[in-house]
């Protein structure tokens, strides 16, 4: 008798080797294509027909190759690698790829620059997102930042208006407009720290590979006890720091607009895999009121002297993307992407960020965005989230709910529940924090440059001042560098040509 699943088996078999061996070209079906290189129509000259499903099909997918691009870090770069933990820190956190020394735990870093679009020159003036997504045994953890410490802003609020005073002119699309850009911080002080960064050579990283990484956000690691200890991220390369001027910077520009994508890929693929240390710093709650400024204000640095940094472990990256888009385009990060024993800190930027770029990730590459590869937790995931755009994840049986008492194994645990934070007799409000102090720190910053540093950072601050056409703008700017440092802002008015009298009239 002749066996009908053989022939069946067979038949397939056949088929399969002979695409295999063809490397014949499919629909996304899978179905090979007979002609990939005229559409079907009427005769030679006549009409196309629309029942050619392989050009519709072909055209679709073309017109929607480009996902909405990031509204801030959309040029970037990315590669994969491995996290080892230096020690065990399960006394202080119970995130457990922490808890042990020696702990691996594979990791995908992504790089960009800030403000400007895609296709933007890597060497532009601007802060470099420094983001890290562990794929960890409780689920994925970003840990977002930036190569800088500090931020603008300390208050979510303000983060729209901050990022569409540094956009394109709605009139004249030119992006980083000085008049727009400092009409906006004029009326900021607490920017005065950030600015101080972004306009010295730490602006302009020579490349990813020798950069520096910053939580920038206050964390909390919180124990099995509940017990919570504030920390701040640091990541140090260990291929040392190195910056540009604006001058080299603008001789890299003109010859490569991605000279650090290419510097980061090269260094991969001949095997020469950058590191970074990761630190932090901590701090008890009840050691705030020993620091002259609010430890949780996104303006200010955790000074190194009194709240040393400590060793959590190295990064390695090994591995190169084998598909930029699926791997690099597609990749999401969120301060609110958080394991057990890691929980947000009540800094006001950081709040409003936990909300924000979860939602930009849908808007962008849908709700599902966690289901893509790259996104994906290495973990088991079980949740009754379901459905919607290009949905994957297997979901099976009728309960899609819980409690449920047909699957009481599925079930939250209280070990798991957030830390609790005393508010005593307060109330929601909407106001500054009491302590600001919006210039000591960034004075110390300039204090801290060499003579080089400091000329570079005032012919580049007055390079800027000087594009901007109000003058009473210039001013109230080169008033907050002053209040930073006498010298700093004395010398920004001398390169600007402008008197003592002059500035006075415009402060009235």
């Amino acid at each position: 008798m002749i066996n009908r699943k053989n022939i069946v088996s067979a038949a397939t078999a056949v088929l399969l080797a002979s695409c295999l061996s063809a490397q014949v070209i499919t629909t996304n079906t899978g179905t090979p294509v007979g002609d990939n290189q005229s559409s079907k129509t009427a005769g030679v000259n006549g009409p196309t027909l629309l029942e050619d499903i392989h050009l519709i099909e072909k055209l679709a997918a073309f017109d929607r190759e480009r996902i909405p691009e990031r509204v801030v870090h959309a040029r970037g770069a990315g590669a994969f690698g491995e996290f080892i933990a230096a020690n065990d820190f399960s006394d202080i956190t119970s995130a457990e790829f922490l808890s042990k020394g020696g702990k691996a735990t594979p990791v995908m870093v992504r790089f960009s620059t800030v403000i400007h679009q895609q296709g933007s020159p890597e060497t532009y003036r601007d802060p470099r997102g420094f983001s890290v997504k562990f794929y960890t045994e409780q689920g994925n953890y970003d840990l977002v930042g930036n190569n800088l410490p500090v931020f603008f802003i300390r208050d979510a609020m303000k983060f729209p208006d901050m990022v569409n005073a540094f956009k394109p002119s709605p009139v004249t699309n030119k992006a980083s407009d000085p008049n727009r850009v400092f009409d906006f911080f004029a009326q900021i002080p607490e920017g005065t720290h950030m600015l101080t960064w972004v306009f010295s050579n730490y602006g302009i990283p020579a490349n990813y590979r020798e950069m520096q990484g910053n939580g920038v956000h206050a964390f909390k690691w919180v124990n099995e006890k509940k017990e919570v200890t504030y920390v701040k991220y640091k990541w140090v390369s260990k291929q040392g720091e190195r910056n540009l001027t604006q001058d080299q910077a603008d001789s890299i520009q003109s010859k490569n607009i991605e000279h650090a994508t290419a510097d980061l890929y090269t260094a991969i693929e001949e095997g020469n895999y950058p590191k970074w240390d990761l630190y932090v710093q901590m701090l008890k709650e009840n050691e705030f009121e020993q620091l002259n400024f609010n430890p949780l204000d996104a303006t200010k640095i955790w000074p190194e002297d009194k709240i040393p940094p400590v060793l959590v472990g190295t990064m390695t990256l090994n591995a190169n993307p084998t598909n930029y888009f699926q791997q690099v385009e597609q990749s999401a990060f969120s301060p609110g992407t958080l394991v057990p024993g890691i929980e947000p800190s009540e800094d006001k930027l950081l709040q409003g960020r936990l909300f924000s770029y979860f939602d930009t990730q849908r808007h962008r590459i849908g709700g599902n965005f966690q289901q893509l590869p790259v996104n994906a937790s290495k973990a088991p995931v079980k949740t009754y989230n379901q459905n919607g755009y290009m949905s994957t994840r297997e979901q099976e049986g009728e309960v899609n709910y819980q409690p449920a008492n047909s699957q009481p194994s599925v079930a939250d645990n209280s070990k798991f529940k957030y830390s609790q934070k005393p508010l005593g007799n307060a109330s929601t409000t909407q106001q500054k924090i009491p302590v600001t102090d919006d210039f000591t720190q960034a004075g110390a910053l300039y204090r801290s440059f060499s003579s080089e540093d400091q000329d570079h950072l005032i012919k580049n601050l007055s390079d800027a001042l000087r594009d901007v056409k109000d003058p009473k703008v210039v001013a109230i700017m080169i008033s907050y560098f002053y209040r930073a440092d006498r010298d700093y802002g004395m010398r920004l008015a001398q390169a600007l040509n402008l008197s003592r009298e002059s500035l006075e009239k415009h402060l009235q």
